[in-house]
């Protein structure tokens, strides 16, 4: 009956099934009859469509509302141990989160999911007909469209989802752990690709509702703007008067692997009273005004997190204390751990201080000293533009509090330096917290977070290194030890066993425990067994992540375009010689990013050419892959054979999807940025198809020129790079002009002196290993007529690379990788001195 619903059942059917199954709470149930139960029960009693209805979207509801019983079973547990016990408690502050669908990691880290499968075959369906999306299909592939469960538009890319994988880590490892972000409505935007190139609309994840969320009424803080400063007599300092908001909390359960550990997300909402809504005033027909703080508590987001963290987490303090009625402030940072991921949570800096003073009654001294050993910082950028400066003027006028008491940061920081270190004086004007330029005065968030901070960490060693030795290396010279390296990483959890299980059974058959679950060291074990390949119609060669020129999605398309060129010109017998390749990119450009833009716009406008090209497209097609997400990389990343990880080297700060691709098998192309250094080191050499060759050889101009060599007239273009261009410029690719686009390519004082990203500098390096990358696959796969061991190294490249590269893959000595930074802060040096 069952199947039977399942193919082709009608509403009736459905309904004749559920009256079959009591519908009867069980909240703990752990078989599948009593689990089905809960479901109906849910389905009749947790009503949120009309009666009588049963499809699939409603099936999907009613098992996330059983599951999310159990998971706050559990939840209010954990609460109630961390009361009990007391623990020192982490909190992670950070602006986005990409959480990806709920259910398939609920009933996975329950260990419930063969449970939770057989209760919904007795309901007439399928688990994976509920988790699953519906597909679409985009020139033949398929591709993840409408889902009933969708993403959470918490974010925008890596340091989103990075911080979801944090939260998913601490759990499984039972740590008391929260994370603390922002209830977005409607997220960062929805990526759709029209004839004109991207277009953005608004996230529509709660056009409906999320299971998954749990608002508490009862945890509500207000947020306060403008306003002024009032002195009282004794000295102390009052923010008073302005305009005052509600930050409503959310919670989201986050539930860990096989453990009774669930932690929790708290997101935030900027709302306002029914009190603060001038009925007059819209009843007078004066709408927009009526509404004005409503839609400032919208726009006010940014610091709802800052100035509704602390209240929490102080309340939390006290009441876990048990009675007792002094409080030890001092005891505060052997309890409360807060961890900003990266500078937009930064006024919580400044948020505790004004606590602690003006609420709690504390000298500055003590204050200062309770903040520092509070707060740990994680920068993941060393790009300029990502650095956050905040206009001094916006900031006196909304927050007058925060901006006196970073004020005195400031003034203090100079004064220590001033003091113990003379020897930086003439650095103050960089080093300090304000600048003052009067046309321009600004916060330095990267600064303030440094200065108040009791540790600072970098996400790869490589950007580790690169921000003690150009970034931040005048505060090393002044806290030598503050600074440190945290590998960024993933959770195996989503990223292999949920989203390919069929290589999750393969891994654990062959290892004999699915401990490696928790314990990727236990991977090593699969080295021994090697030489099993598939043989697929083509290569899945797959790029995705943010569009931004650092990250080189540009030089991936101009080896797209050289390669189509080429096969045009082959004859068919040539072409089928030739090994087929499906290369897909995706990722979203920020709405005001033109460049990035321009990026997409060629990514479509050349798929669309060459995938209908009857000439070619058996061997090559390219796909623009829309509205990228955590649900479309849980499917596009475990059939990947190919990924690609080119960025500038020493831009990328980290980079986790390349963990997540190596994770389930599939090569790597890249620089040694971020952290490529640590995943080649992993995977070893030979799976690593490293663009190498055209930077050694700018080694010796290196040592000879130091930081002209880049504007000098050594650079030249390679003809591959060239004749991509100029194949584009022939409008080949349709009539829009890319001429903006290749122009960033050249400058206009001379060819390759405006190319920032060294697109052209490296082409030459990344066509020779995409031709490695032919022959291995070929070798791999048996197309040549004979299947053997491939490596992704060549035979010279192998003996023959000199220079840093060479000794930091040997022995990684510190000797040896600082010669490596020290010609990577050369290139940015010179790229400076070009002007950009």
């Amino acid at each position: 009956m069952a199947d039977a619903v399942k193919a082709n059942g009608s509403t009736t059917d459905r309904i004749t099934i559920l009256e079959k199954i009591p519908p009867v709470a069980n909240p703990l149930a752990k078989d599948p009859a009593a689990i089905a139960s809960n479901i109906n029960y849910h389905a009749h009693y947790s009503p949120h469509f009309s009666p009588y209805k049963f499809e699939p979207e409603q099936a999907f509801y009613a098992t996330a509302e059983s599951v999310r019983d159990q998971l706050i079973k559990q939840w209010n547990d954990t609460y109630c141990h961390y009361h009990k016990v007391n623990p020192k408690q982490t909190y992670y502050l950070s602006m986005e989160y990409l959480q990806g669908r709920a259910l398939t990691n609920a009933v996975g880290n329950l260990d419930v999911q063969d449970a939770y499968a057989d209760a919904l075959k007795q309901l007439g369906y399928a688990l994976e007909e509920i988790t699953e999306q519906h597909r679409g299909r985009v020139l033949g592939f398929v591709l993840l469209n409408v889902a009933f469960e969708k993403d959470a538009a918490l974010g925008n890319g890596g340091l989103g989802r990075l911080a979801s994988c944090f939260l998913d880590s601490m759990a499984t490892l039972s740590l008391p752990a929260w994370g603390y972000g922002l209830r977005y409505r409607y997220g960062l935007f929805k990526q759709l690709m029209t004839k004109t190139g991207q277009e953005e609309i608004a996230e529509d994840w709660l056009e409906k509702f999320s299971p998954w969320e749990i608002p508490r009424h009862d945890v509500v803080f207000p947020i306060r703007f403008f306003g002024q400063v009032e002195v009282n007599p004794n000295g102390s300092r009052k923010w008073i008067g302005g305009e005052v908001i509600q930050a409503v909390a959310y919670d989201v359960p986050i539930p860990g692997y096989k453990t009774k550990n669930t932690n929790s997300l708290r997101l935030w909402e900027a709302k306002t009273r029914a009190e603060d809504f001038n009925l007059f005033e819209f009843n007078d027909g004066k709408y927009e005004s009526a509404a004005l703080l409503h839609s400032r508590a919208q726009q006010a987001k940014t610091f709802t997190i800052e100035a509704a963290v602390f209240p929490d987490i102080i309340t939390r303090f006290k009441e876990r204390l048990d009675g007792k009625d002094k409080i030890m402030w001092s005891e505060f940072p052997s309890k409360v751990a807060v961890q900003l991921n990266d500078t937009h949570p930064t006024l919580s800096i400044p948020e505790l201080m004004r606590l602690l003073m003006d609420d709690e009654g504390l000298g500055w001294d003590e204050a200062w000293d309770i903040t520092n050993r509070t707060i740990a910082y994680t920068n993941h950028t060393v790009l300029p533009e990502a650095l956050e400066k905040w206009s001094q003027t916006v900031m006196w006028k909304l927050l007058p509090r925060h901006m006196e008491i970073i004020e005195e940061i400031d003034k203090r920081f100079i004064k220590m330096i001033q003091s113990t270190k003379p020897e930086l004086e003439g650095k103050i004007s960089d080093l300090r917290i304000l600048d003052n330029n009067p046309q321009k005065p600004v916060v330095r968030m990267a600064n303030l977070c440094v200065v108040s901070a009791h540790t600072v960490n970098g996400v790869a060693q490589l950007h580790s290194d690169i921000l003690k030795a150009e970034l931040f290396s005048d505060y090393v010279k002044v806290w030598r030890t503050k600074f440190q390296n945290q590998t960024n990483g993933i959770t195996p959890r989503r990223w292999l066993k949920f989203c390919n299980p069929e290589l999750s059974s393969i891994i654990t058959k062959w290892l004999k425990t699915d401990q490696w679950v928790n314990n990727l060291d236990l991977l090593v074990n699969l080295r021994q067994v090697t030489g099993i390949s598939i043989d697929p119609n083509s290569l899945f060669d797959i790029q995705i992540k943010r569009i931004h020129e650092y990250k080189r999605q540009l030089m991936n398309i101009l080896g797209a375009v050289y390669r189509y060129k080429k096969l045009k010109e082959m004859s068919p017998e040539e072409r089928k010689k030739t090994t087929p390749r499906t290369i897909m990119i995706g990722g979203k450009a920020f709405a005001t990013y033109t460049n990035a833009k321009r990026i997409v716009k060629l990514v479509s406008d050349v798929g669309a050419v060459v995938n209908t090209d009857p000439e070619v497209n058996s061997f090559l097609k390219v796909i623009f892959v829309p509205n990228y997400n955590v649900s479309v990389a849980e499917v596009l990343i475990p059939g990947s054979e190919l990924s690609q990880h080119i960025s500038t080297a020493g831009m990328e700060a980290s980079g986790t999807s390349n963990m997540k691709f190596a994770l389930n098998g599939c090569l790597i192309i890249g620089t040694l940025d971020g952290a490529n250094v640590e995943i080649r080191e992993e995977i070893g050499q030979e799976n690593f198809f490293l663009l190498v060759q055209q930077l050694t050889k700018f080694l010796g101009c290196v040592k000879k020129e130091s930081k002209d060599w880049i504007t000098s007239t050594h650079f030249k273009p390679d003809p591959r790079f060239e004749e991509a261009k100029q194949f584009i410029k022939s409008g080949a690719f349709g009539s829009y002009d890319y001429n903006p686009l290749l122009d960033s390519l050249e400058g206009n004082s001379g060819f390759g002196r405006g190319d920032y990203f060294l697109v052209g500098y490296d082409f030459p390096s990344y066509m020779d290993s995409q031709a490695r990358v032919d022959e291995a696959y070929n070798l791999g796969t048996g197309r040549n007529g004979q299947r053997c061991r491939y490596s992704a190294l060549p035979e010279a490249e192998s003996l023959a690379v000199t220079g840093p590269l060479a000794n930091l893959d040997a022995d990684g000595e510190d000797e040896d990788a600082l010669a490596l930074l020290e010609w990577l802060l050369d290139v940015r040096e010179g790229a400076r001195l070009r002007g950009d």
